[in-house]
């Protein structure tokens, strides 16, 4: 014990030399370099920002802005480097300690000689014009979006997450507008065109969590106990705002006060804002005092399910949990940036815990973030945890399903091998000793290991470091009808010898009851003693908890008498095992697997597992049904789904099943039951539809006939609402039955200009790609391909997953796969994070041909 964790402390101390080591004269390039950043925080010190921005109502029309940059240098360099990624002619003025600066713009830098530098305190003036790239102006309001370097985009700065500092931010907007920032409102002043306003003095924030947002918003407030909250939307559905509002300022602090008690620590900023944005890039972003969510996770109508309602709730408490873990205490480096999203989202678990009991909190958690992380973990291009990252303008490529869902199962697995109280002590330490400044996974682990017994450092190695999942395999023997050794092995499904320590359960069932063994399994192999000289059981389920983590044996005799789990998390655990081995050639074929899922359909009365249920039918019959058995097949689904959407009485599972019946639809007698339902808006029996959905079914009838035009215009007209209405009319071309105006809407997001609206890109790629239209759609892969480094570098951390993922998610076609390979093969030094979003994202395409041959 004393040994191991002596070993991991002298580990840290090599390691956090990263930072230690520092770079006297960086070299001048792209983005920020590793070594800049090093080099700069060792040097610079308090720093504060004063920006004013002037924001016309036309959003063609140049922000014109001023800058005050104050800081301490420790010593005085060669050479000052400022992030700012636009070209020289936004820049106006530079002052630099009272003296004008020579403009100096290279590599995306503003370079300050040392002569006009100072030891101790020093100032720089500069005016410029803002960039646009990261303002997501509208017609009539604009948000900023940082992460995780995109600041220096819209104003010169120090854009790395270690130069914390304060901002003191002030705006002159159209008079009718309304604004919110990082700080509190200090004051205004207004004139007949336009309205100034001054906010406090920020608290102490990473470039990357400045942020404001400015438009014409409605403002709500609520008094929670002595803290005001403030909210901004565009809402203008009645419903929705009467039936949403007060459930989300209730969320909020209910999240707040769960993680002030679990933390210990007061709510760490100055207040509480947040604001609702059509079309969000992301589900939200924790902005101290102007957190920002998508609109439609937070509006929800009473034909919302009751999964929207939870996943609203734990929306809500992510960015919540953000404001301790990321916000407080922010990583050093961008390839830590996992540890924020980690803990946001095992904290928003525990908080749905408390909330909706654990029972709920078991299969939710379950369900968020196994398949999410095993649809990464499965591929040839799955990424550890932790990531090396040499420059921050790659950072984006961090992001993805591995630190979102499978670092909260790594995160877990520690609390319990930790138990929850060390655990809890640990962080809280953490929290406290770091807060307001920032550190890293090798901090963290050294502190933990203060309260564990286990070797952190071995068990870190192969959870965070390595990337994959296990195969599990038993051995059971009998003597007669009793047990006479039983054991469990694992080994990696690819790569190198390795295992995996963790907890699950395997339940043994009899015909009259049933044994649960605890398996704890610390190495390749482990004997369950406890299930020596047992009977022989009818059927063993493996992983009956849901906790462990891996690819996991199936009883053929548990399938057969499915009927007896009565536990719905034993169900849902069944389920992505399935689902997962026969991906991975184990077990049951596509074809048997789809049949044993539709005989799911009328019995599985929970909600969240029909919804999980549904998702796997519908992938595997248009990823993994040959084409020519489609329509066969879907004859035979499209009965059986309606079928159940009768016998169910839940409302929200008949919606479920509504909703897959209208995706999978193919025949001539179901199309014209959809179109009768979208032309007189009446939804079957105990199915309740809005609009939105009304929304939804002219997009599918569109897609699956040659009346777009027809069915999308009468649509456009029935919506109300200007940004659903825009959304709308951004997606129409993509689903023109002339091929020629879908050719222009595809070759038209070469433009950067038009891949502005991401969300709206995404869903229009997916229409565009559908397997219906993959025949005439296939000719843009290449050019789709070769737009990724762009969209990398142009777009927000998600939009190249996203872009893949639209475009690649439903090929089968050995075309689609030819494509790729050879794309990949002409390139072989070709970006190696782009390239394993690439094989991500084609992991269904590359399994397809395999499993389509037999």
């Amino acid at each position: 014990m004393k040994s191991s964790i002596k070993f991991l402390s002298s580990l840290l101390l090599i390691s956090s030399g990263l930072f230690a080591q520092t770079v006297h004269n960086p070299a001048i390039e792209t983005g920020v370099s590793l070594s800049l950043a090093k080099s700069r925080k060792a040097m610079i010190d308090n720093i504060q920002y004063k920006l004013h921005f002037t924001i016309p109502a036309d959003k063609s029309t140049e922000i014109v802005a001023t800058e005050e940059i104050r800081f301490d240098l420790k010593d005085v360099p060669s050479l000052l480097q400022l992030d700012f990624k636009q070209d020289a002619k936004h820049i106006k003025t530079i002052v630099v300690n009272g003296k004008t600066s020579d403009i100096t713009l290279r590599q995306e830098h503003l370079i300050i000689e040392k002569k006009y530098l100072q030891k101790s305190s020093n100032k720089i003036d500069i005016q410029f014009i803002a960039g646009n790239e990261s303002l997501n102006r509208n017609p009539d309001y604009l948000y900023t979006l940082f992460v995780p370097d995109h600041a220096r985009t819209v104003f010169p700065c120090f854009d790395q997450p270690d130069l914390k500092a304060q901002f003191l931010l002030s705006l002159t907007v159209p008079k009718e507008w309304k604004v919110l920032a990082n700080g509190s409102k200090k004051d205004s002043v207004s004139t007949n065109l336009s309205t100034t306003y001054r906010f406090a003095k920020s608290d102490k924030l990473p470039t990357y969590l400045f942020s404001f947002a400015a438009g014409r918003f409605s403002t709500l407030k609520q008094n929670t106990g002595n803290r005001t909250m403030e909210f901004l939307h565009r809402e203008t559905d009645a419903k929705k705002i009467k039936l949403s509002v007060d459930s989300v300022f209730i969320a909020h602090k209910e999240a707040i006060e769960f993680l002030e008690n679990w933390t210990n620590i007061p709510f760490p900023f100055q207040k509480v804002g947040f604001i609702a944005i059509p079309d969000f890039q992301f589900g939200g972003m924790e902005h101290p005092g102007e957190v920002q969510y998508k609109s439609s996770s937070l509006f929800l109508d009473e034909g919302a399910t009751r999964d929207q309602f939870i996943s609203r709730s734990n929306l809500i408490s992510h960015e919540t949990a953000h404001m301790w873990f990321g916000d407080l205490v922010t990583m050093k480096w961008f390839n830590d940036v996992w540890m924020k999203e980690v803990f946001a989202n095992f904290m928003a678990d525990k908080v749905t815990e408390k909330l909706m009991g654990k029972n709920t909190f078991d299969l939710k958690f379950l369900q968020d973030h196994y398949p999410a992380a095993y649809g990464v973990d499965r591929t040839a291009g799955a990424n550890p945890i932790r990531q090396q990252l040499d420059n921050l303008q790659d950072a984006g490529s961090m992001y993805g399903n591995i630190i979102y869902h499978k670092a909260p199962v790594m995160m877990r697995q520690l609390e319990q091998l930790m138990g929850k109280d060390n655990f809890q002590k640990g962080i809280r330490e953490y929290l406290k000793k770091y807060g307001y400044g920032n550190a890293d996974w090798n901090e963290l682990i050294s502190i933990l290991s203060k309260y564990s017994k286990i070797d952190l450092y071995e068990w870190n190695k192969v959870w965070v470091n390595l990337p994959g999942r296990p195969v599990f395999d038993y051995q059971v023997s009998y003597n007669g009808n009793k047990i006479s050794s039983f054991s469990i092995s694992q080994q990696p499904e690819s790569g190198n010898a390795r295992v995996w320590p963790q907890i699950f359960s395997v339940k043994l069932f009899y015909p009259d009851h049933s044994k649960t063994i605890s398996v704890n399994i610390k190495g390749t192999s482990i004997d369950l003693l406890e299930a020596k000289n047992l009977e022989k059981p009818s059927f063993i389920l493996f992983n009956a908890d849901g906790a462990g983590y891996g690819l996991f044996p199936e009883d053929k005799m548990m399938l057969e008498n499915f009927d007896k789990l009565d536990n719905p998390l034993e169900r849902a655990s069944v389920y992505i095992n399935a689902y997962e081995s026969t991906l991975a050639g184990k077990y049951l074929t596509p074809p048997q697997l789809l049949n044993f899922l539709i005989r799911i359909l009328p019995v599985e009365k929970n909600e969240m597992n029909l919804r999980l249920v549904t998702g796997y039918i519908n992938n595997l019959y248009w990823t993994f049904t040959n084409p020519k058995n489609r329509l066969a097949m879907s004859t035979i689904l499209e009965n059986a789904l309606w079928k159940a959407m009768e016998q169910q009485t839940a409302s929200n599972n008949k919606k479920i099943l509504f909703n897959s019946y209208q995706n999978i639809y193919l025949s001539d007698s179901a199309a014209k039951n959809i179109y009768k339902i979208w032309e007189t808006q009446k939804a079957p029996a105990g199915v309740k539809l809005i609009d939105e959905d009304y929304t939804s079914l002219a997009l599918s009838i569109a897609l699956k006939s040659d009346t777009a035009k027809s069915v999308l215009k009468q649509q456009l007209q029935r919506i109300t609402n200007i940004d659903r209405k825009n959304r709308l009319i951004f997606l129409m071309p993509a689903l023109s039955p002339v091929q020629a105006e879908r050719d222009g809407f595809f070759y038209s997001l070469k433009e950067r200009k038009n891949r502005a609206k991401e969300a709206f890109v995404t869903t229009a790629l997916a229409y565009l790609h559908h397997p219906l239209r993959q025949s005439t759609s296939v000719k843009y892969l290449p050019e789709s391909l070769q737009l990724l480094e762009e969209i990398q570098q142009t777009g927000d951390i998600f939009f190249p997953q996203s872009w893949l993922s639209a475009i690649f998610g439903s090929y089968q076609a050995p075309e689609a796969k030819k494509i790729v390979t050879d794309f990949l093969d002409k390139q072989p030094n070709y970006n190696p994070k782009l390239k394993d979003k690439i094989l991500q994202s084609t992991d269904n395409l590359f399994r397809a041909q395999a499993l389509l041959k037999e």
